[in-house]
């Protein structure tokens, strides 16, 4: 399993993915809060698996600020 820890900010978010036995697979990195980031996040977390790995995303609670990470409708 893979596991990805997202800080929420309003116009960035902190990223970091890790494997289930506690392995960095990347480091810290910062996306901006936009399409660009969102998809630069996906090509970063894709890098980080194997197609048999199953991924978990874990993000903090900020509000409206995590809805466009969750695709909720604004």
């Amino acid at each position: 399993m893979v596991c990805v820890g997202i800080d929420v900010a309003k116009d960035k978010h902190d990223c970091f993915i890790l494997s289930s036995e506690g392995k960095v697979l990347a480091d810290v990195f910062t996306i901006p809060n936009s399409i660009e980031g969102f998809q630069f996040l996906l090509e970063r977390i894709h890098s980080c698996v194997s197609p048999k790995d199953s991924i978990k995303v874990g993000l903090e609670a900020t509000g409206h600020y995590s809805y466009n990470l969750l695709g909720v409708p604004s």
